[in-house]
């Protein structure tokens, strides 16, 4: 047992690093890595069936994170697309997987149903975790693409249950081959009066009973317990939905969304996370790790015009279903890869199919081929996706031309988003002419439609900066947000406009030592100022006099100025570079202290002196 569990943690520590740096994304690393240890390569690890078991866990506590995330209210803010879009996404999926199935493969209609139930899933575990990596959750295909997973999550009950009912042989052997489902026995309607008791009960307790159990173990003040109350929480949820027949992470999402008002959200999130990217990570990992490569390569020709159909029908689908949901044009294809692959819950309902005999063995092998290697596609897709979008907008630009560009003899400004304009606005307001460039087509827009003159291009472009006035102008202003181009207009601008002072946006300190071995004029880093500017008022409310608080301010700005000037001598040698850290830590406080005292003595000095004041003129009187 612990050496499988090395292999897995080494293969994730070797493989998931390299995936993120070549821009892959942690999902095809984990994917990768499973290859690679399994038993169709390096045979490091052998059957995955039992630690696919532990790994769902990974599924059901991401969609209890999900559920924490999702106020009631926003929930029923979703509940056309959910319905609606999710709902039509996995009927018309399922009904032309079908259809191919009986007529292209001539499978019985219970098998292409079953199939095609199955391929219309997506993958939870793998849309969620792209949405999150690439910051995409609160996109409309982000928002669109969470609806139609869990009105898919959520007909993985009803799947279960029609199943059964598409057995080619008798149940009773059947069923007691593979039923562990407390359930099992009961009708149809009875199963369902069960299953609403207990969501009725879960609803309750999360509202009810939950606040005061967690109080309680908060009282003990001991953080392991509260995280082994959050872990039972879930997994027990898990279990009871699992043994009465419904999806165990419904059931958790479901928890989630109740406990998502609760005082000890932030408390679950914190200690659930943690656990949930281990099981997610080895969750993928096990799907790698279970690809027959033997199978695949055996029907290398049917596995892979199998996987493009899919791939083909749900990319079809989606984009048909997101124009008419009216999604945004640049938001359609992103909707529509994410969720262009089968899905986990797939590999638990292929299980069931080969135990009821509804397919055969080598169907059941192939079908599971289809779902992973699909899966495995979905990285691909994106990266795919984002390559010829960045190309097709590197071949759409059409930078204005230098004829029809206004040179100044004052400032030309390079970046006109939050940071620029409020610079644009302080030196307009002087009176100073300004030749403003920007490579942001929508933002020329909306800045034209305010009357400012802007013109569209990269500052980095020598010929732009001569036809925007560079040979006369007196200071260039580089406010965009990209660090790597910024010092790429700095040099440009060092090698062939001497006379031109640079003031520059910092993005933060790093950045700002490589703008100090360039020798700029001068620079501001984005946030510093701000911050010490919140920090003298939060130091004001603390009881701080003002006049305290400010010189507070000024002395640890001074002194960070003058640290990151001597610091940018040693930045790169990290021995170094952390020695000089920790002693100008210490002169900082120490400057600070000697200031504060010195203050104390002057408030005491005065304070006698005002004494002695009153003194004498009460001795007068």
């Amino acid at each position: 047992m612990l050496e499988t569990a090395v292999i897995y943690l080494a293969a994730a520590l070797i493989a998931v690093p390299i995936a993120k740096r070549i821009g892959l994304g942690s999902v095809l690393g984990y994917l990768l890595a499973g290859i690679f240890i399994g038993p169709s390569l390096l045979s490091l690890v052998g059957d995955q069936s039992e630690v696919m078991h532990i790994a769902e866990y990974g599924v059901v506590m991401m969609l209890f994170l999900v559920g924490l995330e999702l106020q009631p209210s926003r929930l029923w803010k979703l509940r056309h697309s959910i319905l609606g879009l999710g709902g039509l996404q996995v009927l018309i999926t399922a009904g032309l997987i079908m259809l191919v199935c009986v007529f292209l493969f001539s499978l019985r209609w219970q098998a292409a149903l079953s199939i095609g139930l199955m391929l219309a899933l997506s993958s939870t575990a793998i849309v969620l975790q792209t949405l999150a990596e690439k910051d995409w959750t609160k996109l409309e295909s982000g928002q669109n693409s969470f609806s139609v997973l869990l009105f898919q999550d959520i007909a993985v009950i009803p799947i279960l249950a029609l199943l059964p009912l598409l057995a080619f042989e008798d149940m009773t052997n059947s069923q007691s081959s593979h039923g562990n489902s407390f359930v099992e026995h009961l009708s149809a309607w009875q199963h369902a009066g069960v299953s609403v008791l207990v969501i009725i009960a879960i609803i309750f307790a999360g509202k009810y009973i939950s606040a005061p159990l967690f109080r309680y173990i908060a009282e003990t003040r001991l953080r392991e317990i509260f995280t082994v109350f959050a872990l039972f929480l879930v997994i027990s949820i898990a279990y009871i939905m699992q043994i009465i027949g419904l999806s165990p992470a419904l059931g958790t999402f479901l928890a989630g969304v109740v406990l998502a008002e609760s005082e000890f959200r932030h408390e679950l999130e914190v200690d659930i996370e943690p656990f949930k990217g281990l099981l997610l990570g080895l969750f993928f990992i096990t799907v790698g790790a279970s690809i027959d490569f033997p199978l695949l390569v055996d029907n290398i020709s049917l596995i892979s015009m199998l996987v493009i159909g899919l791939i083909i029908i749900k990319v079809a689908v989606l984009y048909v279903l997101a124009t008419v949901f009216k999604l945004h044009k640049d938001q359609k294809m992103i909707f529509t890869l994410i969720l262009a692959q089968g899905g986990e819950f797939a590999f638990v309902l292929v299980t069931l199919t080969g135990n009821l005999s509804i397919l055969t063995a080598e169907q059941t092998g192939i079908t599971t081929l289809v779902v992973a290697m699909s899966m495995l596609s979905t990285p691909i897709l994106l990266l795919a996706h984002a390559f010829f979008t960045s190309r097709r907008k590197n071949e759409n630009k059409q930078f204005d031309s230098v004829n029809d560009m206004q040179a100044t003899e004052g400032i030309i400004v390079a970046g006109y988003g939050r940071f620029g304009q409020v610079i644009g606005r302080l030196l307009q307001a002087q009176g100073y002419h300004l030749s403003i460039l920007d490579h942001s087509p929508a933002q020329i827009d909306l800045l034209r439609g305010f009357g400012n003159e802007v013109f569209y291009g990269d500052a980095a472009r020598l010929d732009l900066l001569v036809a925007a006035g560079a040979n006369e102008a007196k200071m260039l202003v580089i406010a965009i947000d990209d660090p790597d181009k910024i010092l790429e207009i700095i040099e440009l601008s060092q090698k062939h406009f001497k006379n031109l002072k640079i003031v520059t946006r910092a993005i933060d300190r790093r950045h700002a030592y490589q703008l100090i071995k360039l020798n700029v004029d001068t620079f501001k880093r984005e946030t510093f100022d701000s911050a010490v500017s919140l920090g003298i008022e939060a130091l004001k409310m603390l009881g701080n006099e003002s006049i305290s608080a400010i010189r507070a301010g000024q002395l640890f700005s001074e002194h960070d100025d003058d640290s990151m000037l001597k610091l940018a001598e040693v930045w790169g040698d990290d021995k170094s570079y952390g020695v000089a850290v920790k002693q100008r830590l210490e002169d900082l406080k120490q400057v600070l202290d000697d200031d504060r005292a010195e203050q104390d003595k002057l408030n005491t000095c005065s304070k006698t002196k005002e004494k002695m004041r009153l003194k004498e003129l009460n001795q007068e009187t």
